[in-house]
């Protein structure tokens, strides 16, 4: 016998990853800052415009490829009408000095902005944006053609045409490379999903198979052979033939259980039911079936409520009848101590054996354990109370016996403690 007092290693918390749109956002606000801070002094010492204007007309501008994510019409008007005003103020001289309509980290925004609208809402928002800007500020030249060198605005008018309407192309080109990009991400991830599915399924089917083929024939045998051999075997004493009508009774309920453990594995929903399950109500008919065996079971049960939740209820009855089946099987001719508590919090329950007596013969020969396959039991029952937020304890006693202790909340998960138990035994 082995006893385990080491504690689980801890797995170290998963790193979260950033997320690309949190930087991509980022790089988008700097850009605009950056020009944002370039356009204003250009404006001011270049362009000779009244500060106040530069930084309202330079501000609203800039801010349009950050407002363009959320409120891609609002930006749109927005740069609109910074990109018509940004330029009425220039003098004659300086227009026909430097870029004019256009100054370069104007066009730059405008760059940025056609760009955001095509991969973030599509290709067409971009081109309403892009036309709008251009037709504006054209008409701006036009208006102004007295005043300022209409062929210093038209060049560069088509100077912008040309450079933003080709960054326009290379966004609506990213823009659908991505987005075919994430279509194929998807469609790899329910592929990949229908493929664990359909692996899942064969392998319940797979399961199932077996069960129905060698376990469920197996015990459809024991339950011919136990029901017909008061026929076969002449001579059977009262209490033989009421033990072979118990064996043959316990291997009808088991084969109730296969046929409706087969049908849930046979369906995808796991929602196949074809029996009612067993729960808080049917602990006293199992002790009695023990008792009737021959174990010797003090046994303390509390009236089971009718508000216990299913999944608790089903919890709760396989644990007891794990824990016993453990008790009778490792420890026999001991008696066996069973408590269970129902309040309005947990369902409580409490199996304790005394330690197996060395005189008396086990209750049935069973092959070596190896340590893969050791311990299910205990196993299976740790798993049913986590299911339900609920804890089990199952340790040696002092005296050599076990004590099987099991809290499972009604309602939730009652506690943050870890339910790993520090001790492990054979059982």
């Amino acid at each position: 016998m082995r006893v385990n007092t080491s504690a689980p290693a801890r797995v170290p918390a998963k790193r979260r990853r950033p997320n690309p749109r949190t930087f991509a956002f980022g790089a988008l606000a700097l850009a605009s800052v950056v020009l944002f801070s370039i356009l204003v002094p250009v404006h001011i010492a270049l362009y000779l415009q009244p500060a106040p204007l530069a930084f309202l007309f330079g501000a609203t501008l800039c801010a349009a490829p950050v407002m363009a994510v959320w409120l891609p019409r609002w930006a749109i008007a927005v740069f609109v009408m910074s990109a018509v005003a940004l330029p009425l103020p220039a003098a004659e001289a300086v227009a026909a000095t430097w870029p004019w309509p256009w100054s370069v980290p104007a066009m730059l925004v405008l760059i940025l902005l056609v760009g955001v609208l095509a991969i973030v809402h599509g290709w067409r928002l971009a081109l309403v944006a892009w036309l709008l800007a251009i037709v504006g500020t054209l008409i701006v030249v036009i208006g102004l053609a007295g005043a300022l060198p209409v062929v210093a605005g038209v060049v560069n008018l088509v100077i912008v045409t040309s450079v933003s309407g080709a960054a326009l192309l290379v966004a609506v080109l990213v823009a659908s490379r991505l987005r075919v990009g994430a279509e194929l991400s998807r469609e790899r991830e329910l592929a990949a999903s229908e493929q664990s599915r359909r692996v899942l399924v064969e392998e319940r089917t797979r399961i199932a198979r077996e069960l129905h083929d060698v376990v469920a024939h197996g015990m459809s045998l024991i339950q011919v052979q136990a029901s017909t051999a008061r026929y076969r075997v002449p001579g059977l004493s009262d209490e033989a033939r009421h033990e072979f009508d118990e064996i043959a009774q316990t291997a009808r309920e088991g084969l109730t259980e296969m046929r409706r453990l087969l049908g849930i594995l046979r369906t995808e929903d796991q929602q196949a039911d074809l029996t009612p399950q067993q729960g808080l109500h049917d602990i006293p008919d199992l002790v009695q079936a023990l008792r009737r065996a021959g174990a010797e079971i003090d046994a303390s049960l509390a009236p089971a409520p009718e508000s216990v939740p299913s999944a608790v209820d089903i919890a709760a009855f396989r644990i007891v009848q794990e824990a016993l089946s453990n008790a009778v099987r490792h420890a026999p001719h001991t008696r066996v101590a069973l408590s269970v508590e129902v309040d309005a919090a947990a369902v409580r329950v409490l199996v304790r054996n005394g330690p197996p007596d060395p005189a008396q013969p086990p209750a049935a020969p069973a092959p070596p354990a190896s340590p893969a396959t050791r311990g299910h039991g205990l196993l299976g029952m740790r798993e049913r109370a986590a299911l339900v937020g609920g804890e089990l304890i199952a340790a040696r006693d002092a005296d050599g016996g076990w004590t099987v202790r099991a809290l499972l909340p009604l309602a939730g998960i009652a506690t943050d403690a870890d339910t790993t138990p520090t001790t492990e035994g054979p059982q």
